[in-house]
């Protein structure tokens, strides 16, 4: 590493003893600079804790996880971790993203990123391979870069987080943009600096698939993963084993095998399942329903997150097209009621501008104070004033009582609304086209990722439609400044405009929990829902 960027390292160091800043974020910075968690730790004055699972972990045993079982199809097209993780336990991405904020070697051993951010040097991992015996090696890098970054698959929001390997308007990474230096060795020349790279190569859908991958990949599930699928039925169920064709480079897996059981959406359901010992852990709690899992004698898994829900406005749909008509919405909605009544105040009140207090770039940009009075006055300005505003939403859970509270706060300030609910595979089908709807968010490690996949002009998750080139240009200045410090005040610049364009109500962040029984050991919950199970098991 060069001396200036090891220099601020020190430094920043310095700031976390001092309490000048957060261990999570420096842990997370160090980590996208190539600094490994043991070294960085040590710069902290610290010692990495040793798991104690070694001597304590015992083998055999199936884990049953309840869970919804969507379709793995294609990685890059994955928009629920659910997707993820079923395809995680035999596919694996570059890196990975653990759950104190770190980035750790996956598929890479090692990387170094240039101090203009516009090169990266990919160190490949060379003792991987896939289960069907091939070897995995730079082309099998090179090959999975250029289809994240390929902007012409639908749904495809890699390549959103990939457009730096993209000339201007191209559709795809530029011939030299991921370069194959040897066998074990890849090289990324960048348009544009990038700070988010190696965040996005740990992202739920980075997962790498085999060169032969024909667009299914439960049909032919070929991974260099610690396990392998067995069966698969969407709705159903997915059977996984220990990996027996071939190894997995980070050794065995302790659990024999995994079986994730589609129970719905419903907690009663979970619930019951906890009680008649049909599963030993579910992928999430509803804030709204936890005390009935405490109830059983489960523990709680926690995360420290960046998740939400976002009340959005689509604006090329009418009527909120009218961006008068969207700041009128954001000034009708107190956000601490929304806090209390959909989430059961398990969080924290949020400001409509999507970048959360663990960001290490947040800004402090308050939103403008609940006035429905003012609200009212500017719906009818806008014209709106009759207008029927549908407020749409899954027919259940968290995004259902968090569209009841805002549509309520919107009639008592004077609005007419209506509620539509939708069962959750209507709705999800069709997500990003409703001119009103409320969808969740799961947290990123950065605050320019979010941005860049949630509000950039143009791309496949960008659900409000939001588009304005400044903001454009703006984030793409913050996306290469490798400072917090040197970019927070690019971050309020950006927190203000999309605060003002009103195509969001943001109400709260939320803790992420979920439960299992105690047999489960060496699990730790992550902040996106993430499951690594290669190295738990059941004391049993």
């Amino acid at each position: 590493m060069k001396q200036e960027r090891l220099s601020k390292l020190r430094n920043m160091a310095r700031s976390v003893k001092a309490g000048q800043l957060d261990r999570r974020e420096f842990m997370t910075l160090a980590s996208i600079w190539g600094v490994g968690a043991a070294a960085a730790s040590g710069m902290l004055g610290m010692t990495l804790a040793t798991p104690a699972r070694a001597q304590d972990a015992k083998r055999g045993g199936v884990l049953r996880i309840g869970q919804q079982i969507l379709d793995i199809n294609d990685p890059r097209t994955y928009d629920w971790p659910q997707k993820s993780n079923v395809a995680r336990q035999f596919c694996e991405p570059l890196v990975r993203w653990e759950a104190d904020g770190s980035f750790s070697p996956s598929l890479l051993t090692a990387w170094e990123v240039s101090d203009d951010a516009l090169t990266y040097t990919l160190q490949v991992r060379q003792d991987a391979t896939w289960n069907n015996g091939d070897a995995f090696t730079a082309d099998d890098v090179v090959f999975n870069i250029r289809r994240m970054a390929d902007a012409t698959v639908e749904g495809n929001s890699m390549a959103a987080r990939l457009g730096a390997l993209r000339d201007g308007d191209a559709t795809e990474a530029a011939a030299g943009a991921v370069e194959k230096v040897d066998d074990f060795t890849v090289r990324l020349n960048l348009f544009r600096p990038d700070i988010s790279l190696i965040p996005s190569f740990g992202d739920y859908p980075a997962l790498c698939v085999h060169q032969s991958f024909a667009g299914q990949l439960q049909d032919a599930p070929i991974g260099t993963g610690a396990f392998e699928l067995v069966e698969f039925n969407v709705g159903g169920s997915a059977i996984l084993k220990r990996r027996e064709n071939g190894s997995w480079w980070g050794g065995e897996a302790y659990l024999d095998g995994l079986e994730f059981i589609d129970l719905g959406n419903d907690d009663a359901a979970f619930i019951a399942a906890f009680d008649d010992g049909a599963i030993d852990m579910n992928d999430e709690t509803q804030s709204n329903s936890e005390e009935a899992f405490n109830a059983l004698g489960l523990e709680r898994g926690v995360a420290l997150t960046a998740t939400t829900a976002v009340a959005r406005m689509n604006t090329q749909q009418p009527p909120f097209d009218n961006q008068m008509l969207r700041n009128a919405v954001q000034l009708a909605v107190d956000n601490s009621v929304a806090l209390e009544l959909a989430i059961a105040g398990l969080g924290s009140v949020a400001d409509n501008h999507h970048v959360a207090p663990v960001h290490p770039e947040y800004a402090n940009v308050p939103r403008a104070p609940h006035d429905p009075a003012k609200a009212k006055a500017m719906l009818d300005e806008s014209g709106h004033s009759a207008t029927e505003i549908e407020l749409n939403s899954i027919d259940d859970g968290e995004l259902k009582d968090f569209a009841d509270t805002v549509a309520a706060q919107l009639r008592d300030a004077g609005f007419n609304i209506k509620r539509r609910v939708l069962p959750g595979a209507t709705f999800w089908n069709d997500w990003t086209q409703y001119p009103f709807s409320t969808t969740s968010w799961g947290g990123r490690p950065l605050g320019v990722q979010v941005y860049a996949l949630a509000y950039k002009s143009g791309e496949a998750w960008n659900e409000s439609a939001h588009s304005n080139p400044e903001f454009d240009a703006k984030l793409d200045e913050a996306l290469g400044v490798f400072d917090p410090e040197q970019r927070r005040p690019l971050m309020a610049e950006l927190e203000k405009m999309l605060q003002d364009s009103g195509v969001i109500v943001q109400a709260y962040w939320r803790e992420l929990a979920m439960h299992h029984t105690a047999a489960l050991k060496g699990y730790t919950r992550h902040p996106l829902r993430e499951m690594h199970l290669e190295k738990v098991w059941l004391d049993i």
